[in-house]
């Protein structure tokens, strides 16, 4: 159900608006339709209930179709009353009742032009209600929704006299306010309604709380006693709606755009949330980083204590470590030779570096010396390399082996 009605009123119209947190209803009055300006939002499934006097309620007998033949045949029927195009004019209508042969309805028609002058204060900021319908067939349905009523109530300053069936608007005339009037002109609507066909002999009369005053009047003219009824909170749902085809394609387009516009302002709002996130994860390592600093500057005269303790040991190492003592050394190259065929000529060491010649009579000899060097466990403080034997002339293979500490 929608949220928020805009009805007429004996002086100006009733704003009525649903509150979310327990379901109640708010009532505030307002004088003019630019007064509801302010009190809506773009987003708001809102109903504008017009007044009698601003349409054309007509009952009409009918064969028994086709309802989806309903409309058509209304239309041409309207057309006859009104001396407009269609195309000028908005209908609708309710069905009453029906039976095998014919099926009575409740038709009402707007012109166009005439729904626009009334709805343009709303029009001109891009409100467009939900639905369009008349507040006579919406009191009648709120409180005739079965039999025959007769509705009585102030809209602007007149009166509305509208017949009812079965919640349906039959007949509705506006007549002047005042004791005099109505005793000239409620007999005549009564005629009027026998006329037409409706069974005006015994409604249920129900009378506006703000009439109170003419109760009397009604009751002496109608020679039946009245019902005291006050503004519906909400207005039961009617299926009558008046809303222009070209409104309907204007709100559809409205909502489309706000969807749009709370999907930018989603989007925009995850966007800001994102590089907020981002300067703070930014100002986050920052702060990680000046830590890390002052932490490096506390630690520096240590680490730089630990780098020179442990250059210092580097340089003492050949001489106070045995792995480095040439005996040793020696001991294990002998060790490494794959046999007699392989011969150390040359051996040369220095604080950084080792260098060993030697001769092999084959070439593959002296790649199985090189392999067995490094895989002996008390040479593997050095990095061995040796470039390609380089054959003599009785086919033996001269070679070079160069080592460094890891």
């Amino acid at each position: 159900m929608p949220s928020i009605f805009i009805i007429p009123a004996a002086h100006g119209w009733n704003f009525l608006r649903s509150a979310e947190q327990n379901g109640s209803w708010t009532v505030r009055k307002l004088q003019t339709l630019e007064e509801a300006v302010p009190l809506l939002a773009a987003t708001d499934d809102f109903v504008l209930g017009l007044p009698v006097s601003a349409v054309l309620a007509q009952r009409f007998r009918l064969p028994s179709v086709d309802p989806t033949e309903f409309p058509e045949m209304i239309r041409i029927q309207v057309e006859k009353l009104l001396p407009f195009a269609a195309d000028e004019v908005t209908t609708d209508f309710e069905l009453i009742e029906q039976n095998e042969s014919e099926s009575v309805v409740s038709a009402v028609a707007i012109r166009n032009e005439q729904l626009a002058e009334v709805a343009a204060p709303l029009l001109e900021h891009g409100y467009i209600p939900r639905q369009v319908t008349v507040y006579a067939a919406q009191r009648a349905s709120t409180y005739a929704p079965k039999g025959n009523a007769l509705l009585i109530y102030p809209e602007g300053e007149v009166l509305v006299y509208a017949m009812t069936e079965n919640g349906k608007l039959s007949l509705a005339r506006a007549i002047e306010r005042n004791g005099d009037q109505l005793q000239l002109e409620l007999p005549q609507l009564r005629l009027s309604a026998e006329l037409q066909g409706i069974d005006a002999s015994s409604p249920n009369v129900l009378l506006d709380e703000t009439c109170y005053e003419l109760r009397e009047t009604v009751e002496g003219i109608l020679t039946s006693s009245t019902e005291i009824v006050g503004i519906e909170l909400p207005p039961a749902p009617v299926k009558l709606n008046l809303l222009p085809e070209s409104w309907r394609r204007r709100r559809v387009q409205l909502t489309r755009q706000v969807e749009w516009q709370k999907r930018l302002v989603w989007i925009g709002g995850a966007y800001v949330g994102i590089v907020v996130l981002l300067f703070a994860y930014l100002a986050l390592l920052r702060f990680q980083i000046g830590q890390l600093d002052r932490r490096i500057a506390h630690d520096a005269p240590g680490t730089e204590f630990v780098r020179a303790t442990e250059a210092r040991w580097k340089a003492l190492a050949p001489a106070i470590d045995p792995h480095y003592y040439p005996v040793e050394i020696l001991q294990h190259l002998f060790e490494s030779l794959p046999s007699a065929d392989v011969r150390i000529t040359a051996y040369n060491q220095s604080a950084r570096q080792i260098s060993v010649d030697g001769e092999a009579n084959t070439a593959a000899l002296a790649y199985n010396f090189i392999d067995k060097i490094k895989k002996n466990p008390d040479l593997r403080i050095f990095q061995f390399d040796m470039a390609a034997p380089r054959i003599l002339p009785n086919n033996h293979a001269q070679f070079r082996l160069e080592g460094k500490p890891k």
